[in-house]
């Protein structure tokens, strides 16, 4: 058996700026690993954990330092332990699926034991100046029906309040990315549930949820920046009714799939999300999105132009292509 490994970075630009509680993106830069064997390659994506300080060039050295390994013939069980959780993990995971598919024959979605069937992804209103220009925006998104809305703690009830005024057919779920403090999640909760809000995403900072073990909240709360992999599951199970896996983070499909039925195994609900990307990043997660609760691989809707040949994105329906992308034989 002969492999080449190689890895490139790319540089995605977003339709229009992308902001969240304690960031905005004009690009999301990415990593991609290649690894071919036989005639044919897999490749990947990665964008990591930028809240973990995780960049480009620091997942592009992680890639390199495995890279003489990965041409030996490791597969994904050992890249466990070659590679901690975070984006180049994510990014030669993805990889080695889809090489494996390739030469095996089968898809990625039968070797994980799940159905390749259509998932309907959130469609993610950014944070905004006014509350008015959020409302806006769900009202452009006619041809969509559920909306991941990011909220910090100027003006949150107002912000959805306006969303809901503008759209009183959509489902709604809200993500807070860390930014309010637990006496304002006890505040707005229940005027939340009231305009019909299914989820609270992440609403304090990670390391300082612990008041939430006690909490009787009026809406599902979901871990999202508090739950990286599954050696943290155990310690947050008891404040969150859900937790929102990202490959980024849990470091590939192999190990998300380990955490979302783990999960379930404690009654917790799954939402799969993303770091943005394109459709080479949904791909993996859209497997996972089989398990899920709720979807968000909504990362090329919100780049100028999505990789080309990548997923079909339909009124909020996320299929697979028609000709061979990621995963598939």
């Amino acid at each position: 058996m002969t492999r080449r490994v190689s890895v490139h970075l790319e540089n995605w630009m977003a339709l229009i700026p992308f902001r969240i509680s304690r960031n905005t993106w004009n690009d999301f830069p990415s990593v991609v690993c290649e690894i071919e064997q036989d005639g044919r390659t897999g490749r990947g994506e990665g964008l990591g954990v930028y809240y973990l300080d995780e960049d480009q060039q620091s997942m592009l050295a992680q890639v390199e330092a495995v890279a003489s390994q990965l041409e030996k013939g490791i597969g994904r069980d050992e890249l466990q332990e070659l590679l901690p959780p975070g984006g180049a993990r994510c990014a030669v995971d993805a990889a080695l699926w889809d090489l494996e598919a390739q030469l095996s024959g089968t898809s990625a979605w039968q070797a994980a034991g799940v159905s390749a069937d259509p998932v309907e992804t959130v469609f993610t209103i950014g944070l905004e100046a006014e509350p008015g220009e959020m409302g806006a925006r769900a009202a452009a998104a006619a041809g969509l029906s559920l909306f991941k809305v990011k909220l910090n703690d100027d003006r949150p009830v107002e912000r959805i309040a306006s969303i809901r005024e503008a759209r009183p057919d959509a489902r709604l779920v809200v993500d807070v990315n860390e930014g309010w403090e637990f006496a304002q999640l006890v505040d707005v909760a229940p005027a939340l549930a009231g305009l019909g809000v299914s989820m609270i995403e992440q609403p304090l900072p990670r390391g300082r949820d612990d008041a939430l073990a006690d909490y009787d909240s009026p809406l599902p709360l979901c871990a999202d920046e508090s739950i990286q992999h599954a050696g943290e599951l155990n310690s947050i199970a008891d404040r969150y009714q859900m937790i929102n896996i990202k490959l980024d983070k849990s470091g590939g499909l192999t190990h998300g799939l380990e955490l979302a039925r783990a999960a379930r195994t404690l009654g917790l609900g799954i939402m799969v999300g993303c770091m943005g990307g394109t459709s080479l990043s949904m791909a993996p997660m859209h497997v996972i999105a089989q398990l899920a609760d709720f979807v968000d691989i909504d990362g090329p809707l919100l780049l100028k132009n999505d990789r080309p040949g990548g997923f079909i994105y339909d009124k909020g329906m996320v299929s697979l292509p028609a000709n061979r992308f990621w995963g598939m034989p």
